[in-house]
């Protein structure tokens, strides 16, 4: 079963979207000066600029994959806390789930086209692989649990703070493995769209975090 390609077609467009998107910034701010942190220095640690991150926290910029990953990195937080996607079976949940086969897909988006991203939580199904193909360029990060990932000639188990990015007309599937579900971000484009991370420098030895 594929997260992207069943969630897309039958993904709703939501005004309450722009909404959770607008309270990236604020939540950005407020986590930043909770850590005693300036814009200097989290430039510094992520690579992002000073103007870029002023602008995110002010909502002039809008938040995207490619740069919240290394700001939630630098503040150790997960990336959810970032973008505040709403717990499943909370009553209160704004974003529409999708549930298909036990599994349920939170969109994060609301363009029909192009990039589409998607909070998704997988149960730990019995279940033999099943890989597919299709046209699209996907790019993964685990919030919580563990999601086997079935690539071609690869067969990986990825945890918290992993993420693959893989071509989507290569054979794949993934489920959940262990004692509960998979909790993952998903990001799906058209072949070609793909995501770029600026990896944090290492850090030499002997030198303080």
């Amino acid at each position: 079963m594929d997260a992207a390609t069943d969630a897309t077609t039958d993904a709703t467009t939501d005004d309450d979207t722009d909404h959770v998107l607008a309270e990236v910034g604020p939540r950005l701010r407020r986590i930043r000066k909770e850590r005693g942190a300036t814009l200097a220095g989290l430039s510094a640690t992520t690579g992002i600029s000073v103007s870029t991150l002023s602008r995110l926290e002010s909502g002039l910029r809008r938040p995207s994959l490619e740069l919240l990953l290394p700001i939630a990195r630098a503040h150790q937080v997960p990336l959810d806390e970032l973008v505040g996607a709403p717990p499943v079976g909370d009553p209160r949940v704004r974003a529409k789930p999708i549930v298909r086969h036990g599994r349920t897909y939170l969109p994060l988006t609301r363009q029909p086209g192009g990039l589409q991203a998607f909070k998704v939580i997988l149960p730990v199904i019995n279940e033999e692989p099943e890989p597919r193909t299709h046209e699209g360029y996907e790019w993964l990060y685990v919030l919580s649990g563990k999601l086997r990932v079935v690539l071609g000639e690869h067969d990986v188990v990825l945890g918290p703070g992993e993420a693959a990015e893989f071509d989507t007309r290569v054979p794949h599937w993934f489920g959940a493995v262990g004692e509960g579900p998979a909790e993952f971000l998903s990001l799906f484009g058209p072949q070609g769209e793909r995501m770029h991370v600026r990896a944090r420098p290492a850090r030499a030895k002997g030198e303080r975090p």
